[in-house]
C-alpha cells in the first residue's frame, strides 16, 4: 500500500477518522497530508508507530482536540488491536508489566519493579485463531510507547515481522494494526472500525 495514500472514514467540522498507512508518521507527516486534503488546522491526540497502521482520530479544532484529549485521560477513549504474532499464546489474557523505555536506543524493556521512568502497562486480548504464526484481538488500557509489541514479545510471542523485539520472519513490518477507536461524541457513544488485509 501506498504511504501517501489514506482512507478517511469519517470527517466533520470537528474530527477527522481515517486508516493511517504504514511508513507516515502520525503526529508530522500525516496531519500535513490531513491539512492538504481538508484544508484548516490539525491537531494529533494520540499516536501510532511509524510502522504500525490503523484507525485514528485527529481533532480540526482546538476545541475538539482538547475534548478528544480529555475523553484519552478519564480513560473514555478505548483503542483495539489486531495482531499475528509467533508461537500460540493462552485462548485470552489480562497482562499488566512495568515497562522502561531506552530512548538511546529507541526500545522498551519489561521490569521488575517501579523505578525513575518506569510506567505500568496493561493490556487484554483474546486469541482469534492458533498457528506458527497465531491471530490476537487487543484492547489496550495503557497507550505505552511500543506496549503491545513488548509485552507479547517478553512472554516468547513476539509479533510477525517486529525484529526490534524478537519476530524472526520475512514480513517487512510488525503485523499489528490499531482496529477500533471507541470515543464520547456529541452525546454518544462513536466506535470507527477496519481491519488490515492480513487478519
Amino acid at each position: 500500500m501506498d504511504k501517501n495514500v489514506f482512507e478517511i472514514i469519517y470527517s466533520d467540522n470537528d474530527i477527522v477518522v481515517l486508516i493511517k498507512p504504514v511508513g507516515l508518521d502520525s503526529e508530522k507527516q500525516l496531519p500535513d497530508k490531513i491539512k492538504e486534503m481538508l484544508s484548516g488546522e490539525v491537531y494529533t491526540v494520540h499516536r501510532l508507530d511509524k510502522n504500525v497502521g490503523g484507525v485514528m482520530v485527529y481533532g480540526r479544532t482546538k476545541k475538539a482536540a482538547a475534548m478528544l484529549s480529555k475523553a484519552i485521560q478519564n480513560g473514555e477513549m478505548i483503542k483495539e488491536y489486531v495482531a499475528m504474532v509467533h508461537g500460540v499464546p493462552p485462548i485470552e489474557g489480562d497482562w499488566t508489566d512495568y515497562l522502561f523505555k531506552d530512548a538511546s536506543k529507541n526500545k522498551v524493556f519489561v521490569v521488575k519493579r517501579i523505578r525513575k521512568g518506569v510506567k505500568e502497562a496493561r493490556l487484554e486480548y483474546k486469541r482469534i485463531s492458533e498457528d506458527q504464526l497465531s491471530k490476537v484481538r487487543i484492547r489496550l488500557h495503557t497507550g505505552r510507547s511500543h506496549q503491545i509489541r513488548v509485552q507479547f514479545a517478553s512472554r516468547g510471542y513476539p509479533l510477525a515481522g517486529d525484529r526490534k523485539y524478537g519476530g524472526k520472519d520475512d514480513f517487512e513490518v510488525p503485523r499489528l494494526f490499531s482496529c477500533k477507536i471507541s470515543f464520547p461524541y456529541k452525546g454518544e457513544m462513536v466506535a470507527f472500525e477496519a481491519l488490515p488485509v492480513w487478519f
